[in-house]
């Protein structure tokens, strides 16, 4: 008598897809492992911790924002060599010293270009990273936290080094 006349069959049709499902969920596992992802840098940190934190950081944004800004004021980006700037001020003006600051530079979505530079000078009244170098030509991410006391704030530039209309292109956006 044959296995197929008896009936049994379908057991091992059964057992044989379990195994075959249970060996792709594994090689699925492997191989995503294996992708080069890149991890958030939202906020200078993986996007676990910012989403776990999210309701502080946005609190802690707000009360700076209600005492101080904060602007980008570099006259240019060029990849040779740079000085990037940043004005901080109360409201009514007045400049401050004394904050903490980290900038980030990096290429958008690949982090092999990354570099973290901290303690500008603080000069005329400008918080100033001097001779800050760009790797490649191009689109960079320039992240900056800035920390008085317990109040922090992130605040992003986009920028390309490549100059247009004797301009390089810059754009703020707000986190």
């Amino acid at each position: 008598m044959s296995i197929i006349k008896s009936g049994k069959l379908w057991p091992y049709a059964i057992g044989l897809a379990i195994a075959g499902v249970f060996g792709l969920g594994i090689w699925t596992i492997i191989e995503t492992g294996k992708a080069d992802i890149q991890p958030s840098d939202a906020y200078m940190t993986n996007y676990q911790d910012a989403d776990a934190n999210a309701n502080k950081l946005i609190k802690s944004r707000i009360a700076f924002d209600k005492d101080y800004k904060l602007k980008y004021v570099s006259d240019k980006i060029s990849q040779n060599g740079c000085d990037v700037k940043y004005a901080l001020t109360t409201k009514d003006g007045k400049a401050v010293k004394g904050a903490k600051m980290l900038l980030e530079i990096s290429r958008p979505e690949v982090e092999t270009y990354t570099k973290t530079l901290k303690n500008p000078e603080f000069e005329e009244n400008v918080y100033v990273f001097h001779d800050v170098k760009f790797p490649k030509v191009g689109v960079w991410n320039l992240l900056l936290k800035v920390d008085i006391g317990d109040k922090s704030r992130f605040y992003a530039i986009k920028t390309d080094t490549r100059i247009i209309n004797d301009r390089s292109i810059q754009e703020a956006s707000q986190y």
